[in-house]
């Protein structure tokens, strides 16, 4: 009897997966069924961009935290595709930052060569995942948003692609509910231009704080204060923008914090990070960890310890993101067409997860951590047929990138790396990140 795959999520971790199928398929072999459920209308997970906050336009929680202006805060050259390069999408090399429409143009390139859309039921929204021990196999509860109508059906695997930057972290500070401005979260943010002329207030220093403060800076916000609970980013930012101490209260209109200084704000966004958070998952079933590189109890960083059928993909922190996907992904594949074996005593699963977070606390530095999920990644692509490419280049391309930052924090969009998969060095491109108002997929890829 054929196995049956759910696939939970058509982000770039889910795509991954079915494309790690059709891979196999097109090479002859006998692959499962595979059914993926995703909640939105559409695939790319959070690049699939919607002005829409808060719920959709059935009432279910918008996934996306993707904003208007958004552009690669990594180089590209850190996590193009083996198998599928810009230069074969684009038809030549392009510069080293792409903003969302470009990526999503790319993402979604590589998925419609390998036809895998029909295996994509979208508008439908997981509700409960039930694993059944006598008949080792999953009933999968799902909402059909489009024709109201929730159904089960029956898996011999689980693999949950649906990622974990979506569910915001909502911390409370004195004061929030009197404030007369704005408070958003992260996962909110759409605009820039909404704040143009605003005296704005971040809380954290997450990668979000660092983008969402350049993307009001870009577009004209008044100034950007920047409130940290452990230590300031330290980049040379621009005059109207500083860092000060963890906020203590908030007043009708005016931001204090426990240095005893004050700012007066209009908007307080809030960067304070995701949680991973699976609704449609039982306890026993649901992955519980925080956000760090060795994500607690997955073999390999796949494999759920506590059930080896259900398999989660990009769990963890992240440096690398797509090829890292798609590695797990043909690892995950491998496991389920029965081509790797699982070690069967679980006492010895969860040995493989201590140790990878002992490794991980070993760490010492930014350097340590590229290196050790670049490890990570060479290692499953030694267990499968996912094309080979060359990883410690990309960690150079990331460590060039955390050294162009310190540089010039508004300006290291403006640099180029060379393709770890063609070789090919980036071109420049053609206006400065910060003159780049246009940012559409025309703009940005004209000669």
């Amino acid at each position: 009897m054929t196995q049956r795959v759910a696939v939970i999520g058509a982000g770039p971790s889910g795509l991954a997966q079915l494309r790690a199928f059709q891979s196999a398929a097109a090479k002859g072999d006998a692959i499962p069924e595979v059914v993926c459920f995703e909640k939105q209308s559409n695939w790319g997970g959070l690049w699939n961009y919607t002005w829409r906050t808060g719920v959709d336009e059935y009432g279910e929680p918008v996934h996306g935290s993707m904003y208007r202006y958004l552009w690669s805060n990594g180089p590209k050259e850190g996590l193009e595709f083996a198998d599928y390069s810009f230069e074969e999408h684009f038809g030549k090399q392009i510069a080293s930052y792409p903003p969302r429409a470009v990526m999503f143009d790319y993402i979604e390139g590589r998925v419609n060569k390998a036809e895998v859309r029909d295996w994509i039921r979208f508008s439908s929204v997981v509700r409960n995942v039930v694993y059944d021990a006598e008949g080792d196999n999953f009933t999968v509860t799902v909402h059909d948003q489009v024709n109201d109508r929730v159904y089960s059906e029956v898996f011999d695997w689980v693999v949950v692609a649906s990622g974990h930057f979506s569910t915001p972290n909502m911390p409370e500070y004195p004061g929030f509910e009197r404030f007369n401005g704005r408070i958003v979260h992260a996962h909110d943010f759409r605009d820039a231009r909404a704040f143009k002329g605003q005296d704005v207030l971040l809380i954290g220093t997450s990668y979000s704080a660092e983008d969402i403060g350049s993307q009001c800076w870009k577009y004209g916000c008044k100034s950007i204060t920047v409130s940290y609970r452990t230590a300031p980013m330290g980049f040379d930012w621009p005059e109207n923008w500083r860092e000060v101490p963890i906020l203590s209260h908030v007043t009708e209109d005016t931001a204090h914090f426990s240095d005893g200084t004050s700012k007066r704000v209009d908007a307080i966004i809030l960067c304070t990070g995701y949680k991973h958070y699976f609704p449609f998952l039982p306890d026993d079933l649901r992955l519980k960890t925080k956000n760090r590189l060795a994500a607690a109890d997955l073999y390999r960083g796949v494999v759920y310890v506590h059930n080896p059928k259900l398999l989660y993909l990009g769990m963890q922190d992240q440096w690398f993101t797509f090829n890292m996907f798609d590695a797990q992904a043909w690892y995950a594949r491998d496991i389920i067409m029965d081509r790797i074996a699982i070690p069967a005593d679980k006492q010895e699963l969860m040995a493989d997860v201590a140790e990878r977070e002992a490794r991980e606390d070993a760490g010492t530095d930014n350097k340590y951590a590229i290196y050790y999920q670049g490890d990570y990644v060479k290692e499953l692509i030694a267990l499968t047929d996912y094309p080979d490419f060359d990883v410690d280049g990309a960690c150079e391309a990331f460590l060039e990138w955390k050294h162009h930052k310190a540089e010039n924090i508004m300006g290291f969009r403006d640099n180029s790396y060379r393709s770890v998969i063609t070789g090919t060095m980036a071109p420049k491109h053609h206006t400065p990140w910060k003159d780049a108002l246009d940012d559409s997929m025309e703009a940005y890829l004209q000669n």
